[in-house]
Formats: structure tokens, sequence, C-alpha cells
């Protein structure tokens, strides 16, 4: 068990030397602050998502269900058969004030999503005194990988999930008395759904790595349940994707993908760790 679980436990935690005891109280508060500043950084994006809300809804959160659309092109250019356009959809709003609330719930979404890296920075900044010095090394090298699957996950939910399913729901018809035309809401809502969540989700390889250098899971025990963790993957992006089996696909392969790397990344910390054993076998032989 790290230095870091430990000092939790006892609710105790000298954090270097030369630095006096601060007792759990006060690791609220420095929680607190870490929080305080992460949801600064968050504000800070969103108060500019929202200066420029009228940009950033007509070239990107408008984007995907337009035929000039990156992916639509990529597809069409590539041959007629894998060609595929969204339909026309005519986005209106029920409400009086659902204009207004979607523009501050994306510019929160935005905020939070550029801040990303920022917030997990701070998650650092806490957890890094009860960390072993190679540890820290090792920690401080995961803040970029972790920034970038997220960014990777949000992009791949906007370019890749976000044109299948709009033009898959959009087509989508029970009979010609029924016309798609989707609030604004709606729409924010399936968007968000296909990014923020794949984003989340591709954060995966960390937490294995870090759940197997705690010795919580292994390769062994990850190998052995592939077809649970086959199950319960498409289980979850079925509750993170709208009801249809593309996206269900669509997200469902990657993070099983993402499952077999984790199974490497934990294999590789158990080879970390058995060889840090043999050397210091060896030492005191």
């Amino acid at each position: 068990m790290s230095i870091f679980l430990k000092k939790i436990l006892n609710k105790n935690i000298k954090p270097s030397e030369g630095e006096g005891e601060m007792g759990f109280l006060d690791h609220l508060e420095e929680l607190r602050w870490h929080i305080i500043r992460a949801g600064l950084s968050v504000l800070f994006f969103a108060v500019l998502a929202l200066i420029f809300q009228n940009q950033i809804f007509e070239y990107i959160i408008f984007a995907p269900k337009k035929a000039d659309f990156p992916t639509y092109r990529l597809f069409c250019a590539i041959s007629e058969a894998t060609c595929f356009s969204p339909p026309e959809l005519q986005l209106i709003t029920r409400e009086l004030g659902e204009q207004f609330f979607m523009g501050i719930t994306v510019s929160l979404y935005l905020g939070f999503i550029i801040s990303f890296p920022y917030i997990f920075y701070e998650f650092w900044k806490f957890i890094k005194p009860g960390l072993y010095d190679n540890e820290v090394k090792v920690a401080s090298r995961l803040i970029g990988v972790v920034a970038f699957l997220f960014i990777l996950g949000v992009c791949f939910g906007y370019f890749v999930i976000a044109p299948f399913a709009i033009t898959y729901l959009g087509n989508y018809t029970v009979g010609t008395e029924a016309i798609n035309s989707p609030t604004l809401s709606s729409y924010v809502n399936y968007l968000t759904m296909f990014t923020i969540p794949v984003g989340i989700s591709f954060e995966l390889p960390v937490i294995v790595y870090f759940l197997a250098k705690l010795g919580i899971v292994g390769p062994d025990m990850m190998k052995k349940y592939r077809r649970e963790a086959f199950l319960v993957i498409f289980i979850v992006a079925a509750i993170i994707t709208p009801p249809d089996a593309l996206t269900q696909i669509l997200v469902g392969i990657p993070m099983y993908l993402l499952y077999e790397v984790s199974i490497r990344v934990a294999a590789n910390v158990r080879a970390v760790r058995n060889q840090a054993e043999d050397v210091k076998t060896e030492a005191d032989v």
C-alpha cells in the first residue's frame, strides 16, 4: 500500500520533511481550494464560450448536422458506397428560455472539456504529497496521457459517433405522419452524450494503471474475465449512447480495444513490480 493510502487511513499526513503534520480537517481545507481553483478554471472558459456562443453554436455545435462536416466529406471522398449525409433537421424550441439555458449549458460543458487537463492537474497536486518518489515521476507523466486520452475520446465522439448517430436517428421514421423536428435541448443533450462520457471512458488504461499499482487488478484477472468485460462494456455503451445498435457498436469497439490495452498496462506494472522485488531480494542477500 502506498504512503498516500496510509496517510489517508491515519487521517494524519506529513507531506515532506520540514513541514508540520497536517490534520484531516487541514486536508479537507486543502482539497476545498483545489476544487475551487478547478471550478474557477471551468467558469473562466465557460464565460469565454458564452461571449462567443453564436460562433460556437454555428461552427461547433450545429456542424455535425451539416453536409459539409469533415466526416461526411471524408466518407464521400472514399467512395459512393460509403458516402452518407445527415437529413435536414430543423431544430425547434418549445420553451421561452430554452435557447438561453442551452447557451449556458453548452458554455459550461465546453468549460469543463477545455479545463479537464487543469482539473486533473489540481487533483494531482492534492495527492502528490502522499506518493513515493518513483510514483511521483510516473504519475507526472500521466498528466499528459490523461489529457490526451480525454481529448481523443471527445474528438472520437464528435467526429465519428455524432455524425453516424445524427444521420441514423434523423432518418429513422415510423411512418409518414411523423416528422423529425428535434428540440434544441434534445440535440444538445445527445451531442453531449456522444462526447463527454466517451472522453471519460477513454481514461480506462489510466484507471487500470492505478488499480494495478494498488494490487487490486492484474493482467491474469483481466484476461480471465474478458467475456464478462466485453458484456459490461457494451452495457455501458448502451447506457451512454442512444438506443440504437450502430452508436453502441461505435462506442463499444474502441472501449474494448482500450480494455485490451489496459491488460498490457497491468502486465507492465506487474513486470516492473517483480523486477523491483528481485532487485530488493538480491540486495538483501
